[in-house]
């Protein structure tokens, strides 16, 4: 459900390349919007808790915070408030773990909005009356250093169906 950039490697020596700098988590800076259930009072906040990916019966992934698990952090920074009801966030991941953001945002008492696994039943029923039929989650921007040809940055922004959820949530009476 995720949308925004997508990296696609048009063969192998860059396939490795660009998998070495994600490994090097200083070298790959991924920024996502999301939005998030409630309004966020803790300013810019980096989440730093461990991980772990879990198997269910049938074969479903879940993860869930462990001190067992992988190193994980996350910096969020709220970038527009909705009343009470959400904030549309900024979020700096400096560790790539499979559903990071989501599982960040859940701990810190905010899940992500649209999310069915990790969300909140109720607040994902309310979004969908401002027009959100799917996780609010972008991939907005993605930048690098790439080995002796310097900064490679690229950006998209808000599918028009998120941007239309921002918007009838900022024309809401409040």
């Amino acid at each position: 459900d995720t949308s925004g950039v997508l990296l696609v490697a048009r063969n192998t020596a860059t396939l490795r390349t660009t998998h070495a700098l994600l490994r090097d988590g200083d070298a790959f800076e991924k920024r996502y919007l999301t939005l998030l259930k409630g309004k966020w009072e803790l300013g810019r906040k980096g989440i730093d808790i461990p991980l772990r990916t879990d198997i269910r019966v049938g074969g479903e992934r879940t993860v869930r915070p462990d001190a067992s698990g992988k190193p994980s952090v996350s910096e969020f920074r709220p970038v527009q408030f909705f009343g009470k009801r959400a904030t549309l966030m900024e979020v700096n991941l400096l560790t790539g773990r499979t559903h990071q953001i989501r599982v960040h945002a859940q701990h810190a008492g905010h899940p992500v909005a649209g999310d069915e696994k990790y969300g909140d039943e109720e607040f994902n029923a309310q979004m969908k009356a401002f027009g959100l039929h799917r996780m609010f989650l972008h991939a907005q921007s993605v930048s690098f250093q790439w080995p002796n040809a310097g900064e490679f940055s690229v950006n998209t922004p808000l599918p028009p169906e998120l941007a239309a959820t921002i918007d009838r949530l900022a024309g809401e009476k409040r």
